[in-house]
């Protein structure tokens, strides 16, 4: 008997005496290669075929907001339930890559993670898989899915279901749900873990915060008073430093954020990582945490990205709530092209920091002891949770961010080339920076800005640095290479009254709370704005004083329950009513009708109420662009549609915004031929130059530069020869040919016939630095002899061509 048969016979033996979950289990025998070569227990379990019957449907396997496709990295809640009255005992639970059969560790994809281990556990003999605890009967459980890293395909999630004697195991079906990897769009940022950033020079970004949380899309328990986002706080940094992460703990900082609202101790923490972060970034509070945009623009915020300093987290709290917040967590702003993300948009649904135990907005304080890892809502945390849903499906966001690269500085080193968006969007960046440097001096960039020269809060400076490459007219001057800045040392702030809160107007003094006697009254204001810097507003909202009605009257002896409490306020904004209710416990003895009153009503005042007179068409289409090559405008309009009896719109029925297309074809410019320059040699044969200089280099295909320098010979007039003597002839042959093998070395000093001259002068410089220019050099007389002619001691001057190159 084959060894194959020898094990599967004790297996199934093993099965019946424990009447464990293989109960069910019948192995297919396979040829003894194959069984070899896949003998682990996980492949086991896949080859296992289950006694299938009709209504099986009743078991699901469900992922939280039914994804189709995975984020790689990202971690999803599997949930495995039964419908009612069904139930079961036991349970495997497997991630597979599609095609795949199990036979190898590779075939495996992504990790579970236990959330409740009395009920499920790692399977011993395969630890990818997931199982039950301990057999009993059970209507769902629930596990954590990490998706695997980019590249890995679709993942098919497979369970087996074992009631009585029964199992269920599904190749298509309720018990298996196929996800495939979401498609990256182009210019994604690098998938996690983080490589190292390959981009060039530095990127500056705008991300505006749009708060999506309010009762129309988040209606149970809204909290209707209170409701608010905190300052949001945030920084771009290093991979080496973490604000926050999944799975991680929160940090002094992250708490008080989370629980407070308030952003002073994280942004401490941030400032004390030094060259690891690279920009902080703040936003102020919300109050309310809803309005619609044309009441109340979207806060945003701007910071820089670097190679080594690439990434963006931020965290802001939601409020009021135990310890929820939103935010992003190590946004990688760098491409796997080397450049910079263009544009990131995402829904964010609030997470969990593990510090406080509270299941609804309102909850009162109660620490998590032990601290709980950061994990994200779900709607199936508690029966109380606002976001519960009973059904499990995906919690509806409750903001969005947007984070929009507005400019890139130095050079650039992408791989996929810049389209229009890219463009226009630096030069429309470029425009907005004033920069009075002349065109004739050519800089390099500035250098980063300085350590402050104040590590404390007393003023200080920083200063950067550029240099300069090249003055090309030297009648113009070149501004200055240094740059000075006002700073203060780490942690301190130039904004004054950070802490100041701004207070709505007191609401008119409530009725007495007596008819007849002294009583009191009250009244009330709100907060309008909150601390900038996250501190708790000191300033009173309520006060109450004494009040006298009818000092004459004898109020009747009659007894009346103390308040109830307000009514909530009429209005949802501006001014509205409230009431509250007392009941007489014992009228008065004497038959007469009880004079205290019963009933109570004061005004209360809701966030300032805004009408929108304007009802507008929707914007038309983009025009074409205004030119067919380089820079124009572009232009769209809407109408007015609602009547001019409801008010002037204030609103812009026209919008211009620049548009760019291919550049168009720009032609070398030249400049106009200089004087031709005196003949190099003072007798007998020389020539002459004369220079042009390149005004603009041809770009985007415009017709090539033409020549910039043009020689011409010259003669000024016979040499003295001094004679037909052929051995003067034979040493002036010589002379020159010592001349010439003399090159680069200054020539020896010349003797004409009846004066003796100096060595030629060092070469001027050149008059241009590209383009063409002209050096000089002299010779003049250092002795003339009695018997020589004034015409045969002349002073000599050569002349050649420099800086021939284009500029």
């Amino acid at each position: 008997m084959s060894v194959s048969r020898v094990r599967t016979r004790i297996l199934l033996l093993q099965c019946l005496i424990t009447g464990s979950l293989c109960t069910a289990f019948t192995f297919t025998e396979e040829p003894a290669e194959r069984a070899a070569k896949s003998d682990g227990y996980c492949s086991r379990i896949l080859r296992a075929q289950g006694a299938k019957r009709e209504g099986y449907n009743e078991f699901r396997l469900r992922v939280e907001g039914d994804p189709d496709n995975y984020q790689p990295g990202s971690t999803y809640r599997v949930t495995l339930f039964a419908s009612h009255p069904a139930y079961f005992r036991g349970f495997t639970l497997i991630a597979l890559r599609e095609g795949r059969e199990g036979n190898n560790d590779e075939d495996y994809a992504g990790n579970f993670q236990i959330i409740d281990e009395e009920d499920t556990q790692f399977m011993t003999n395969c630890p990818p898989a997931v199982t039950e605890s301990t057999p009993r009967r059970r209507t769902r459980i629930q596990v954590f899915w990490t998706a695997p890293p980019s590249g890995s395909g679709c993942v098919l999630l497979k369970a087996s279901i074992v009631q009585k004697k029964i199992i269920y195991f599904q190749d298509e079906g309720s018990l298996t749900k196929r996800m495939c990897e979401k498609e990256p769009l182009f210019g994604e940022a690098t998938e996690k873990p983080f490589l190292d950033c390959c981009a060039c020079g530095t990127a500056k970004y705008r991300v505006t915060y749009f708060g999506n949380w309010s009762e129309k899309m988040h209606p149970k328990d809204y909290p209707r008073r209170a409701n608010h986002w905190s300052a949001l706080i945030g920084a771009s940094h290093s991979k080496n430093y973490v604000l926050w992460e999944y799975g991680g703990y929160s940090s002094d900082g992250v708490k008080q954020v989370a629980e407070l609202g308030s952003p002073v101790k994280m942004e401490e923490e941030i400032r004390q990582k030094g060259d690891d972060v690279l920009t902080v970034i703040k936003m102020k509070a919300q109050w309310p945490a809803w309005q619609p945009l044309n009441v109340r623009a979207a806060p945003s915020a701007e910071f820089s990205v670097d190679r080594t300093r690439h990434l963006m987290s931020f965290l802001t709290m939601l409020g009021p709530s135990p310890d929820w917040t939103v935010g992003l967590s190590a946004e990688d702003l760098c491409t796997k092209e080397c450049g910079w993300v263009q544009k990131v948009v995402q829904d964010l649904i609030p997470w969990d920091a593990g510090t406080d135990s509270g299941v609804t907005y309102e909850s009162p304080n109660k620490a998590t002891i032990p601290q709980e890892k950061i994990r994200p809502l779900t709607s199936l945390d508690h029966p109380q949770s606002p976001f519960y849903d009973p059904e499990g499906g995906a919690i509806t966001p409750v903001s969005r961010v947007m984070v929009e690269r507005i400019a890139r500085k130095g050079e650039q080193c992408n791989i996929v080339p810049d389209n229009v968006d890219d463009i226009v969007a630096d030069i429309a960046q470029e425009e907005k920076e004033e920069d009075d440097t002349p065109e004739t001096c050519i800089y390099s960039n500035w250098s980063p800005w300085s350590a402050c020269s104040s590590s404390t809060c007393e003023k200080g400076k920083r200063m950067r640095q550029r240099m300069l490459k090249a003055q090309l007219d030297l009648s113009v001057p070149c501004p200055h290479t240094q740059d000075f800045q006002p700073c203060m040392g780490p942690g301190c702030s130039e904004e004054v009254d950070a802490s100041t809160c701004m207070m709505s107007e007191w609401i008119t003094w409530s009725p007495c709370s007596m008819s007849c006697g002294m009583g009191t009254r009250s009244r009330e204001r709100y907060v309008k704005q909150f601390p900038e810097d996250g501190s708790i507003c000191m300033l009173p909202t309520e006060e109450t004083e004494k009040c006298i009605v009818n000092e004459e009257c004898t109020p009747s002896s009659c007894l009346v329950t103390e308040w109830g409490e307000w009514d909530i306020c009429s209005a949802t904004c501006g001014l509205g009513m409230k009431r509250r209710e007392r009941m007489v416990k014992t009228p008065p003895t004497d038959g007469s009708v009880c004079s205290a009153e019963v009933v109570e009503v004061e005004k209360c005042m809701m966030p300032e109420c805004h009408t929108i007179p304007c009802l507008l068409s929707p914007w038309s289409d983009w025009s074409d662009c205004s030119v067919t090559c380089g820079k124009g405008g572009r232009s769209r309009q809407r109408t007015l549609k609602s009547p001019l009896e409801l008010g002037e719109c204030a609103e812009e029925l026209d919008q211009v915004e620049k548009c760019m297309l291919p550049e168009c074809p720009m032609d070398c410019i030249l400049s106009e031929w200089s004087e031709w320059s005196e003949c190099n040699k003072s007798c007998g044969k020389g020539h002459m130059i004369r220079t042009r200089m390149v005004m603009m280099e041809p770009q985007f295909g415009g017709t090539p530069c033409l020549e910039t320098v043009q020689r011409k010979k010259c003669k000024i007039r016979k040499c003295n020869r001094g004679g037909g003597n052929s051995d003067e002839k034979r040493r002036r042959k010589e002379a020159r040919e010592k001349r010439r093998n003399k090159q680069g070395r200054e020539e020896p000093a010349d003797e004409h016939t009846g004066c003796k001259m100096k060595p030629w002068s060092a070469w001027t410089d050149c008059t241009k630095l590209c383009g063409g220019g002209i050096q000089e050099r002299l010779m003049t007389a250092k002795k003339r002899f009695k018997s020589s002619q004034l015409s045969s001691c002349k002073d000599r001057k050569e002349i050649r061509a420099c800086n021939v190159h284009p500029c």
